[in-house]
């Protein structure tokens, strides 16, 4: 089966940017035909020539949008042919659509053009993806409505999976579930989830932090709620709290070429390189732009994993960035005003129990961007490193499997670990209560006690009354089990 559309382009063209998920192919089928790895194209369809404009309508129409490829398609497509297209078809969606993007990315104005008439066309289908405000465009009556701008712009598919996460309005269920614990029961459960937050943040990063790093980000999640517009300046700062070496504190953006590895020796142990320092600071003047706004003009848990992960494959510090990815997770949903002051989603303590599903999220960007640069190992810690494309891989990339990674970590984060952390607190309660209110035991060893028998599911070993026999009786080890089995009722 021959391959037509992007898949086309990108071999025509010889481009850099990566293969379409759904590659379109010619098929014997009747209609156009989605299958799990490519799109069937019955010949009917099927561009009516050979020319890389032609596979290019065909792709906005039948696969969608996908800026990378676009960017780089139609910056090798002439004026002439473009232009002969617009005129020959001055109501069609897709060349005007083309048209405008040809003007973008080619920086320039397509001269002696028809006036264009038809309905205003959108870049992004809302009923497939995922999209922002409309902002119209009247030379070509084209709306772009993508999420961000044509400086920084990120795909988000609306999946079922996405979808069906969305429907369940997690932040709204986030409120109404701390609402109902009251406010001192709310208080002890945000407590742990700050503690619980920061440990697993560092325990992503394979790092046990010392009891004042994790003060430190604790005071870091806390400013999440302070209303801050993000910028270097303050981005800058917010690394310099979460890192305490003072080597490694930022003054600005990085200026040098950083990478990601693995145990193995030479160019085979480079996992992921963000893009060269050169682009750097264009790329998070995008993103910053995107976080700055994005909270209140879509889903907020959306723009949270959008600028999560965004930060995180540009990677503007030499160190301390996966933490700030973790906590502009947090700065977002707060941002939004869809959580209430204080409040805070665990997320990374469900990152942390799905670690390979994390990474999956990851790889789905960083290991074709990864194939793009050329590694050559030196000696020590010294690579050649080229970059094969351009910025569009980096300025234009597909979110949806991070998003549909993030919406389900929040899930997560309110159904399982808030709600079984308050669950244990409230049998906590009744348990110390119950037995304070009959026996005379000292607070710390009862404390002790009541939590080692709700981690041994109820039981207080030989070994562990030993140690308490000589202030504690036998009737009170009887007596903490048997409360034990009545909060669990």
């Amino acid at each position: 089966m021959s391959e037509i559309g992007y898949a086309k382009l990108k071999t025509k063209l010889n481009l850099s940017a990566f293969d379409p998920l759904m590659p379109a192919r010619l098929a014997p089928v009747t209609s156009v035909t989605p299958t799990q790895h490519a799109l069937l194209i019955p010949a009917k369809v099927a561009p009516k020539n050979d020319l890389p404009l032609s596979h290019l309508l065909f792709a906005l129409k039948h696969e969608g949008t996908n800026l990378p490829l676009l960017s780089q398609a139609l910056r090798k497509i002439s004026a002439q042919e473009i232009l002969a297209a617009i005129t020959s078809s001055p109501t069609g969606a897709y060349i005007r659509i083309a048209c405008y993007l040809w003007e973008v990315f080619n920086q320039q104005e397509l001269k002696g053009s028809p006036t264009v008439t038809g309905i205003a066309a959108n870049l992004f289908d809302p009923k497939k993806y995922i999209t922002g405000p409309s902002k119209r465009n009247a030379k070509w009556r084209v709306n772009f409505n993508g999420l961000g701008s044509l400086d920084y712009c990120v795909t988000v598919e609306r999946s079922a999976r996405i979808n069906s996460l969305l429907e369940l309005n997690i932040l709204q269920k986030a409120n109404e579930f701390l609402s109902r614990l009251g406010p001192t029961a709310s208080d002890r459960a945000m407590s742990w989830a700050y503690l619980s937050e920061t440990k697993s943040s560092f325990e992503i990063e394979h790092e046990t932090p010392s009891v004042t790093k994790a003060e430190a980000f604790v005071e870091l999640l806390k400013k999440a709620h302070f209303t801050k517009q993000l910028d270097e300046e303050y981005l800058v700062g917010l690394q310099n709290t979460a890192i305490t070496n003072p080597l490694d504190r930022a003054i600005h953006y990085r200026h040098e070429q950083n990478w990601l590895s693995s145990p193995l020796r030479g160019a085979a142990g480079v996992t992921y390189i963000p893009p060269p320092p050169e682009i750097v600071h264009d790329l998070m003047k995008g993103l910053v732009n995107f976080a700055n706004v994005s909270p209140n003009q879509m889903d907020p848990l959306v723009a949270a994993t959008v600028v999560s992960f965004g930060f995180v494959f540009i990677h503007p510090f030499m160190d301390g960035n996966g933490r700030l990815s973790r906590f502009l997770f947090h700065h977002a949903l707060c941002q939004s005003s869809s959580l209430k002051n204080g409040l805070l989603l665990p997320v990374s303590i469900a990152m942390k129990r799905n670690e390979d599903a994390y990474l999956g999220a990851l790889k789905s960007f960083s290991e074709p961007a990864r194939k793009r640069w050329e590694v050559i190992w030196i000696d020590g810690d010294e690579y050649r490193m080229t970059f094969k494309s351009d910025d569009s891989i980096y300025r234009y990339w597909n979110a949806t499997a991070c998003v549909e990674f993030g919406l389900e970590m929040a899930k997560q984060a309110l159904e399982k670990d808030l709600r079984e952390e308050t669950e244990f607190l409230a049998k906590y309660d009744l348990m110390y209560r119950a037995i304070d209110s009959v026996y005379d035991v000292r607070s710390k060893e009862l404390n002790t006690l009541i939590l080692t028998c709700m981690e041994q599911n109820g039981k207080l070993s030989a070994n562990r009354r030993k140690k308490f026999a000589t202030t504690v009786s036998e009737e009170i080890f009887d007596a903490i089990e048997a409360e034990y089995l009545k909060a669990l009722g």
